[in-house]
């Protein structure tokens, strides 16, 4: 009897053992009963949501990146002649006329945003510096070279330049009635490849006639468009190809453009796309792709055949 009971004993006491029966078996026993739970709910949450999910790459073909992608380098804007002058801002005329010689200090411009050279400009005051942008001094043209500027988008450029270099000017005020008439739209920022409205260009002697896909004594090579070039120089080149700053060649003079001419279209091209001399690269549209650039100087060496 003595034995029977013994060995129900042990049963009963090998069956209320516990599982766990090492320290190193109760650690795992913890840690996987938090990892387990977190690791069930990630499942979980993942499985919801994958109906939501898009594939990569799967908008490269939508509507809005297909028109970024075919989007226009520049586009003409037609307002009504009688309609609101939506003026630039400082910043805008900067870019679309100054930075060309201001971003590099070509042609001894005081480099933007620098508090020691705009010293001695900003010191003359507000109206001085305006007066001298509107009726050039040095080597900058009339109106930075941009006849179609008004005076409170000059204004504007001139308050936007001399206080990013440490001066304290209020922007003018619009006068309604000096503002009357011409309408100009806003050109954006070259942050991108955005679209720039762009102004007629002024009237031009007979010498030096725009050149047009028309009157091109030569076929043009793939890639290139006159019209598009045209556009390009009103924008940029302009600035200085239109008075000669810098040692541009001018506009339309054979005979400053001959030793160009000489070197080949190709060679051309490529300078302007690498820059030479107080020239930038690219005539500082760093967002022009070469085609563009190609354009621009077909377009000018046209105006001289």
């Amino acid at each position: 009897m003595s034995n029977s009971t013994e060995n129900q004993e042990s049963v009963h006491a090998e069956d209320h053992e516990m599982i766990i029966k090492t320290p190193k078996q109760l650690v795992v026993t913890v840690v996987l009963s938090f990892v387990i739970p977190v690791v069930v709910l990630i499942m979980l949450a993942s499985w919801v949501t994958t109906g939501d999910r898009k594939a990569p790459g799967s908008d490269a073909l939508g509507p809005e990146a297909t028109a970024l992608r075919i989007a226009p380098v520049a586009k003409i804007e037609l307002v009504e002649a009688s309609g609101p002058v939506e003026l630039r801002s400082g910043e805008q005329v900067y870019a679309l006329a100054c930075a060309a010689c201001h971003d590099s200090g070509a042609a001894g411009a005081h480099k933007f945003a620098d508090q020691v050279a705009w010293a001695g400009p900003i010191g003359t005051g507000l109206e001085t510096m305006i007066n001298n942008v509107i009726k050039g001094k040095g080597a900058m043209p009339a109106r930075g070279g941009n006849p179609n500027l008004q005076d409170i988008e000059i204004a504007r450029a001139v308050v936007y330049m001399s206080n990013a270099a440490g001066g304290n000017f209020e922007e003018p005020a619009v006068d309604a009635a000096a503002a009357a008439g011409q309408t100009s739209a806003a050109p954006a920022p070259a942050a991108a490849p955005t679209p720039v409205a762009m102004a007629a260009a002024p009237a031009a002697t007979p010498a030096a006639a725009p050149a047009t896909a028309a009157s091109a004594s030569t076929a043009l090579p793939a890639g290139i468009d006159l019209a598009l070039g045209e556009k390009i120089y009103n924008q940029t080149c302009m600035a200085c190809h239109r008075s000669g700053v810098a040692g541009a060649p001018k506009f339309g003079d054979k005979a400053a453009w001959a030793p160009y001419v000489a070197t080949g279209m190709d060679t051309m091209i490529e300078l302007a796309i690498k820059g030479k001399g107080a020239m930038p690269p690219r005539g500082g549209m760093m967002n022009a792709s070469d085609n563009d650039i190609a354009s621009a100087v077909h377009y000018m060496v046209q105006a001289v055949q």
